[in-house]
């Protein structure tokens, strides 16, 4: 008996066939793993810019149209029209603005204040126009979807309850005078 398996045991250490199995199970998923957080990374930038292109764009439309005050609302709809390429964007962006002193400079305290679709409706958290000269930070969070929630870049990403992941853009204009 002991002979017939040591018989079976050398044939199978002999054979070379199906050894690529073991190599392509371990390789093919890290490789798919790192294709897919890629294209992840690749989508998220290009968010990260569209956002970043509709706050500069709207900054400089209120310092260009310094007589009018805008709410929260316009601001918004503003930055959605001109990003272009955020998905639910008049429901999924949330707007802090506040005026800050450069001696005493303290920019936002908290981390951004995001719109969580899971939660009840909350309230804006800061949002005041400045007066004539001063400086203005304003800070979007945009909550989306991750391409591939459940693979490299897409897991890794802080969630809120709905399982959206957020984006933060933040910028700094001065306010001219009326």
């Amino acid at each position: 008996m002991i002979r017939f398996v040591m018989k079976g045991l050398r044939k199978f250490r002999k054979d070379e066939r199906g050894f690529m199995l073991i190599e392509f199970a371990l390789a093919i998923p890290l490789i798919f793993t790192l294709f897919l957080t890629s294209v992840e990374l690749g989508i998220y930038t290009m968010r990260q810019m569209f956002l970043d292109r509709g706050m500069d764009m709207t900054i400089r439309a209120v310092r260009l149209h310094t007589a009018k005050k805008y709410t929260h609302t316009e601001l918004k709809d503003m930055i959605c029209t001109y990003s272009g390429f955020l998905p639910d964007c008049d429901t999924q962006l949330r707007l802090e603005m506040k005026e800050v002193t450069m001696r005493g400079f303290n920019g936002f305290g908290a981390p951004a204040d995001c719109v969580d679709t899971s939660q009840p409706v909350t309230p804006l958290r800061t949002f005041s126009n400045g007066g004539d000269h001063s400086v203005m930070l304003l800070r979007a969070c945009y909550m989306f979807d991750p391409v591939f929630r459940l693979t490299g870049m897409g897991e890794g990403f802080t969630k809120d309850g709905a399982g959206h992941a957020k984006m933060v853009s933040v910028a700094a204009f001065v306010q001219e005078p009326r």
